[in-house]
């Protein structure tokens, strides 16, 4: 059945965690002090973050996150119709980030609220700009196949999915299924190397029954292919893109590959001098490539957006582009 892509309202919807993250800046004689390894992530309970955030004396700057979140916001800010699907907290973190989405110009009424706390995560930056990271999921981690239904999907161009989600196989099967039936396009960030091994062979068959568009750095191509896999990724981009209609493999300082329709397109990379954190560089780089694809751009023109949104985000601390230097981006960007 053809879909009428004229009846979509909302061009991209994001469905993962929306999470709030809080950042805080310590010194090394801090982290030394508390559990666990220096530029880590563990998961932990509300409590822990809120008294390591009293143990610093300091009150956080508090971000809009998540990896789906990061792709939607930077999709608004460039000018896109937009929403969010993930379960919220009832609390003021909660508020917080639906007012965030709703103050960047997107639609809320994708939200599924609980009564937990909401999803948040303590970024402390230490002066080398390295981030130790504690994540409580709350609300967020109560998702579930019950909250979710096609109508969650009508008048939506393209379903954005974080590679996150893949944790809960079920969850993920009637999401892609749900997006699958009501017209969606599905664009899948594979997330992380954890996300690709976790997911197992379920992960192929989701490529090919259900992804239109897959996004892949090299770490979870080698992951998905085996770590005894050619590491050549102009055969592993084209591997993917067998299963899908276009597949991305980003390779950071080299760029990134991408193959559709027995075809591969590199993209140069975008030189940066002054990188000093990674954090939403991958969620950043999608939502450059979207953008060009929702304008009808040719590919490798998709993937150089992609590049300048990647390059951008890794000059600054956390995954929220500050505002001026949105109107050169946007220059830059225009279509």
């Amino acid at each position: 059945m053809m879909i009428d892509q004229t009846e979509k309202t909302i061009e991209v919807l994001g469905l993962g965690s929306p999470i709030v993250d809080a950042l805080i800046h310590v010194e090394e004689s801090f982290i030394e002090q508390i559990d666990g390894a220096k530029g880590g992530m563990e998961m932990v309970d509300a409590e822990t973050i809120e008294g390591v955030i009293a143990d610093s004396g300091q009150t956080p700057a508090l971000v809009s996150g998540g990896s789906a979140g990061n792709t939607i916001f930077a999709l608004a800010t460039l000018g896109h119709s937009v929403s969010i699907l993930g379960k919220l907290g009832n609390d003021e973190h909660g508020h917080y980030y639906r007012q965030a989405l709703l103050d960047a110009g997107g639609d809320d009424t994708r939200f599924k609220v609980d009564q937990s706390p909401n999803a948040k995560c303590l970024s402390m930056i230490t002066p080398d700009s390295e981030r130790t990271m504690r994540t409580f999921l709350g609300a967020a981690a109560n998702l579930t196949v019950d909250d979710i239904s096609v109508e969650d999907f009508k008048g939506v161009r393209i379903a954005h999915v974080e590679g996150y989600l893949l944790f809960n196989q079920e969850l993920t099967r009637h999401v892609l299924e749900s997006a699958k039936e009501a017209g969606c396009l599905i664009s899948l960030d594979l997330a992380s190397f954890e996300v690709v091994g976790a997911a197992g062979s379920m992960l192929k068959e989701l490529l090919s029954d259900y992804v239109d568009i897959v996004f892949a750095n090299e770490d979870e191509a080698r992951a998905y292919f085996g770590d005894d896999a050619d590491t050549d990724y102009e055969k592993m981009a084209l591997a993917l893109a067998e299963q899908v209609q276009i597949a991305a493999v980003k390779l950071g300082k080299e760029g990134a590959l991408i193959a559709s329709g027995g075809q591969v397109h590199r993209v140069e990379p975008r030189v940066v001098e002054n990188a000093i954190d990674t954090t939403g560089a991958g969620d950043l780089w999608a939502s450059g490539f979207l953008h060009g694809w929702l304008n009808d751009r040719s590919l490798a023109e998709c993937g150089a957006f992609g590049s300048v949104m990647g390059a951008e985000i890794v000059q600054v601390l956390g995954a929220s582009i500050p505002s001026e230097r949105w109107p050169e981006i946007k220059a830059e960007l225009s279509v």
